[in-house]
């Protein structure tokens, strides 16, 4: 794992992982080195890629094109082709740069064609946080109406999030803070068998939440 001290102390970041695998791609800005010594990647231009070239599914290109997207930005344009492989991703960049789609549409690419209750789940460290995460999902599912996201945070009647997961159409991914997504695992209401994404937005202040 990288270090947190060794990472350059940009806005926002998130980490990915997803299966069982061990690998980790670490984007970092300013021409530092990536993690375990690697040199830094070649310069690549912003406008050097359309979302086209990454084949994603048509109906997640259809949802890009109505949202006026056409060139990934430079994060994007790193971390989402490595993502949807299979690789962990370890992901640092300025604030606008789209960092949240990049697990989005990694998220929603690898979703199978009839995904199972809780097959992704991303903690963040505020309920603001998790409704806009919520709706990123929601405006890039425009075609893929089989899918479902549910926001889960505490604060609320724990009540009302048992129903939610028990009930008949129960969310495929999961954004929830994490003290009441720890409880709901802990009292069995959330299983994670069929778990095969999982994200921290703002993974440092999620850590430091979880930490005290």
């Amino acid at each position: 794992m990288v270090e947190a001290s060794a990472l350059p102390d940009y806005d926002d970041n998130f980490y990915l992982e997803e299966g069982d695998n061990d690998n980790e791609f670490a984007v970092q800005g300013n021409g530092q080195q990536a993690a375990g010594g690697a040199k830094p990647a070649p310069f690549v231009g912003v406008h050097a890629t359309s979302f086209k070239d990454m084949l994603l599914k048509p109906e997640l290109q259809r949802a890009i094109v109505d949202c006026g997207f056409e060139h990934p930005s430079d994060v994007q344009q790193k971390c989402i082709p490595e993502a949807i492989l299979g690789v962990d991703v370890l992901c640092q960049a300025v604030s606008g740069m789209g960092k949240t789609a990049v697990f989005v549409l990694t998220v929603l690419q690898n979703l199978s064609e009839d995904p199972k209750p809780g097959s992704a789940l991303i903690l963040c460290h505020t309920r603001e946080l998790a409704y806009q995460i919520k709706n990123e999902f929601v405006r890039f599912t425009k075609y893929m109406k089989n899918c479902r996201t549910e926001v889960i945070y505490g604060g609320e009647p724990i009540k009302t999030h048992i129903e939610l997961l028990k009930g008949l159409k129960p969310p495929h991914i999961v954004v929830g803070t994490p003290g009441r997504i720890l409880q709901l695992v802990k009292e069995k209401h959330l299983t994670l068998n069929d778990l095969k994404m999982f994200v921290l937005d703002e993974c440092d202040k999620v850590l430091e939440q979880m930490s005290k």
